[in-house]
């Protein structure tokens, strides 16, 4: 049989999961020596959350990850998570921008795509997924595995079968919540080897820990890639710990060989790392939670929730807030809870506790019943659908959201430009997405004003406002 492959997530889920996507690229290049040579079949360094935290938090151009990572890891692929046509935002963006991103990502040394949609919707993943097999690269499409009566073994094989024909070269499965059972992994994976051809590949959180095992029974059906991580940044609502999975595997037929020693030197790093990130970790995301079993929020935003709640003086009304999120994921079409889906879900939940069901809507929640996000798995509640076209004054829309947007690039490329920022398809698309962040991050600073030896310094005040002024003494 054949050695199951591993991916490792340490450098991009596994922190974004427990340290709030916080870890800089200097604290990852000490570590890509030994992850490169240790047979990863990918890592996973990019996509997600770590391009706005690289703008907004840590000063970086995300570009320039990929370049530093792919220099200092050169033997093994690199792998990014995409959210289809909301690219790495909330929102769809223009099939032109989508697809800049993605050649931009591709030529910057990026080689597999995981592309996903919130809804499962495959004409929100369909633009991305050719962009990639354009710029000839691996697209690995991904489902977004989570339970409701719309949600079976069967809808996702299908799934499965319509993602191989679009031309993806590996199928994902994104248990982001951590709520696949072993049975039901095992059950469904082997009938996605029965039905397709591409190599199936197992993403698990730890969450409620079920990953582990869940990883053993879809080996036993025939998964051929497991993603794990590095503790401390693995376990909890992160992805196993690697060494712990080699553990597990110990006399199975299909166990990988790995260089434990090479594993304990990381692990010392990241533990290192861990430490300094403390501000950003939680012993909430460490430990197993089965609350993600009814809920099915991720583990990551099951903490979110908490500070959130308590900065709305509503720490005492968590349970209620945990009890409406299933009622309204079900009025919204039985979404999958997954980003921003998840974050969407969780606020209306909450306003919902605090005002009354359905008295405040976010727009957000709106957009989702109004099809601005795509086509949702299950009827949105006709009621709730009434009271959002009445609040919003619109109707719902039947087609693919991106189909009502214009091109955008040559717009993007013209602002930049006006702002004096560098100009490229690499800042347009990032501006696209961040804007006030890209602008913060490449605005030329201007030269500080010199200030002459002999200058005299007044304040003065002219039609009630205060102005700092320099005189420089001229002297004949």
């Amino acid at each position: 049989m054949k050695q199951v492959l591993i991916n490792n997530t340490v450098l991009r889920d596994g922190q974004q999961s427990l340290a709030a996507t916080r870890m800089k690229t200097s604290q990852m290049v000490p570590a890509a020596a030994d992850l490169d040579a240790l047979g990863f079949a990918g890592l996973e360094t990019w996509g997600g959350a770590t391009i706005d935290s690289c703008l907004r938090f840590l000063q970086e151009n995300p570009f320039d990850r990929i370049r530093t990572l792919k220099k200092e890891a050169p033997q093994t692929p690199q792998i990014m998570l995409l959210r289809g046509q909301n690219i790495v935002q909330y929102a769809s963006f223009p099939d032109d921008v989508v697809q800049t991103f993605v050649r931009c990502t591709a030529e910057a040394g990026m080689d597999i795509f995981r592309v996903f949609d919130a809804l499962n919707d495959l004409r929100n993943m369909g633009v991305a997924i050719d962009a990639v097999k354009k710029s000839g690269k691996h697209a690995r499409g991904e489902i977004c595995y989570t339970i409701s009566p719309v949600h079976t073994v069967d809808a996702f094989v299908d799934m499965a079968i319509q993602l191989e024909a679009m031309g993806c070269d590996s199928l994902g499965i994104k248990d982001m919540a951590g709520i696949l059972a072993p049975q039901v992994a095992y059950n469904l994976v082997k009938k996605l080897k029965e039905k397709i051809k591409i190599p199936v590949v197992m993403h698990c959180h730890d969450t409620a820990g079920l990953a582990a095992q869940s990883y053993l029974a879809g080996i036993e059906a025939g998964a051929d890639t497991i993603e794990t991580s590095i503790a401390p940044f693995a376990n909890g609502t992160a992805q196993p710990d690697t060494l712990r999975m080699l553990v597990m595997l110990e006399g199975h037929p299909r166990c990988p060989d790995f260089d434990r020693d090479r594993l304990a030197r990381l692990r010392t790093h990241f533990e290192k790392v861990y430490k300094e990130l403390g501000e950003f970790t939680s012993p909430a995301n460490e430990r197993i939670d089965c609350d993600a079993l009814t809920c099915q929020v991720p583990g990551g935003m099951l903490s979110n929730f908490r500070t959130q709640l308590k900065e709305q003086n509503m720490m005492d009304k968590f349970d209620l807030v945990m009890q409406e999120v299933p009622y309204v994921r079900q009025c919204l079409g039985w979404v999958p809870l997954v980003t921003p889906t998840s974050q969407i879900v969780g606020t209306q939940a909450m306003l919902n506790v605090k005002f009354g069901r359905w008295k405040v809507i976010s727009q957000p929640a709106m957009d989702v019943a109004l099809g601005q996000y795509g086509r949702t798995p299950g009827r949105i509640d006709p009621d709730v659908l009434k009271e959002v076209e009445r609040q919003s004054g619109k109707k719902s829309i039947e087609g693919r959201p991106a189909d009502l947007l214009s091109p955008g690039m040559n717009k993007w490329r013209a602002e930049i430009k006006a702002k004096g920022l560098p100009v490229s398809d690499e800042v347009a698309v990032l501006y696209a997405m961040f804007p006030q962040q890209v602008e913060a991050l490449l605005k030329p600073v201007p030269p500080p004003v010199q200030v002459p030896p002999n200058a005299k310094h007044f304040s003065m005040t002219i039609n009630g406002n205060k102005h700092e002024v320099l005189v420089e003494e001229i002297l004949n």
